[in-house]
């Protein structure tokens, strides 16, 4: 199966730690990492005052169920230093998201795909444009190209 997993950090030298997670994710066991994007600086969601953030996707090939999958990164995320005390879009060392599993359309208490608001996100929706093909579905939301176009990017910027 292939599935697209978001990258983000504001703290804690944000790129390197982007890159650590990139150096994990490919040593995830059951599958490989495919492609990665540029790695992005972005304006913070969510409460004021916070650093910007450093975006990045990649695409995986895996074996692991969706649900297990959300494990490994969990487990990614907490060795880099990640401390989920339930503030919703705070600043963070390491963010991963599952955003897209397939097509596989799922909503349980723990995990929901595709990722909710990622069309309506361009530090999603950019680096995913660099790795994907434009006619990309989102399921529920259209395709890539087209939530692209309608994207604010303001002040979302290439790093390298």
């Amino acid at each position: 199966m292939r599935a697209f997993v978001g990258l983000g950090s504001n703290l804690d030298e944000p790129i390197r730690q982007v890159r650590s997670a990139l150096i994990a994710l490919a040593e995830l066991p059951e599958g490989r990492l495919l492609r990665q994007s540029r790695l992005y600086r972005t304006p913070p969601l969510g409460p004021p005052g916070q650093p910007e953030y450093v975006n990045a996707v990649a695409l995986l090939e895996t074996q692991l169920a969706p649900l297990e999958l959300l494990d490994r990164l969990h487990a990614i995320e907490q060795r880099q230093g990640r401390i989920r005390d339930g503030e919703r879009w705070g600043p963070r060392s390491l963010d991963l998201d599952l955003l897209l599993y397939g097509a596989l359309c799922l909503a349980n208490s723990r995990l929901q795909l595709p990722h909710p608001r990622m069309h309506q996100r361009a530090f999603v929706l950019v680096p995913l444009a660099d790795i994907a093909e434009g006619d990309l579905p989102i399921p529920g939301a259209g395709r890539l190209d087209e939530l692209l176009r309608g994207c604010d990017r303001t002040g979302v910027e290439a790093l390298v």
